[in-house]
């Protein structure tokens, strides 16, 4: 990192602000945007739980649990990344507790991806049965699946981890920062954690592909709504998207570790916070951007609570009166 030199004992008043003013202008470009969409998509979650019709409704749930999920990504990567900013070095046993509770939101994301699409396919594909087949009951049992899921991957690897001899170790203070690739403890983790890896996005990409070309067929029957499956295709390539974004943070670390070999220390850092806001970063708000943006029904009651209740706020002044009647109801 930039700071590898603030670390010495006898450093003068001027170095240490030079230091600061550094760490601060280091971090502006990564923290600004982090806050601001932690601003967005907390709004977001509090707007899913803010009307019944939110409550309600499985994609809404489906919804509020893949914006969780991400949520908490976003807040894990910020607090690595402040810490490595500021040259904190973890112990062992504290990072890797960090470390899996990434590994069960990143897995849930996909999972829920794949839920999402699936009731997207129903929905289009088998209208009359839809109200019978996703309802809330199942819905629940759908995210509760995805979290089981997710939770054993995070017991497998903490097995693997068990397996490795920590008893030869000096210290367990670790010598670098905290991140999934340094968790890697053996080769038996590193194994599992890519075979899971390509299983499960290739398994997701496979079940989202197969829903798209399922409503694409659908569309082309006449008594299919021509509108509602348009707007499922759309959302459909949309999780397709998401999908291959959050497949991409899983090469940040490979992808940075190449670069570095090649590049200056300057230039590497300038690549890593590019490749931090558009991998790490993006990812983890583009859903409530996305629905945020396109759903009818979600867009007012999100404008309105980002604008803080502010009731003349142009982002509702394109909103019917009937709608502002239900916004505004606590």
């Amino acid at each position: 990192m930039l700071y590898a030199n603030l670390s010495q004992t006898n450093i003068t008043a001027e170095l240490q602000y030079q230091g600061l003013l550094g760490l601060v202008l280091f971090s502006a470009p990564v923290m600004v945007p982090c806050c601001v969409f932690l601003f967005i998509n907390g709004t977001m979650l509090f707007s899913l739980r803010s009307k019944p019709v939110f409550r309600e409704t499985s994609r809404y749930i489906l919804l509020y649990n893949l914006l969780f999920a991400d949520t908490v990504q976003l807040v894990h990567s910020q607090v690595l990344y402040i810490l490595a900013a500021c040259r904190i070095m973890l112990t062992y046993p504290v990072c890797g507790v960090l470390t899996m509770i990434a590994n069960l939101t990143t897995v849930i994301s996909p999972l829920t991806l794949v839920v999402m699409s699936l009731e997207r396919y129903v929905a289009v594909c088998y209208p009359l049965r839809h109200a019978t087949i996703i309802t809330i009951r199942n819905t629940g049992v759908a995210i509760t699946v995805v979290w089981a899921f997710s939770s054993l991957n995070v017991l497998t690897r903490v097995l693997l981890l068990l397996n490795f001899p920590f008893e030869e170790l000096q210290s367990l203070q670790m010598k670098d920062f905290c991140s999934d690739t340094a968790m890697i403890l053996g080769p038996g983790s590193d194994h599992y954690g890519k075979a899971y890896t390509y299983f499960l996005f290739v398994s997701a990409s496979v079940v989202i592909t197969s829903s798209y070309i399922g409503v694409m067929v659908a569309a082309r029957s006449a008594s299919t709504d021509k509108a509602s499956a348009r707007k499922a295709r759309h959302t459909l390539l949309l999780h397709l998207l998401q999908l291959v974004l959050s497949l991409l943070s899983t090469v940040h670390n490979p992808l940075l570790f190449s670069i570095s070999k090649t590049q200056d220390r300057v230039t590497i850092v300038r690549i890593q916070i590019v490749l931090y806001l558009c991998i790490i970063i993006l990812p983890r708000c583009l859903s409530a951007l996305i629905y945020g943006l396109r759903d009818q029904t979600i867009r007012p009651a999100l404008m309105y609570h980002l604008c803080c209740r502010w009731r003349r706020s142009s982002f509702l002044s394109d909103v019917p009166a009937k709608d502002k009647v239900g916004i505004f109801v606590t």
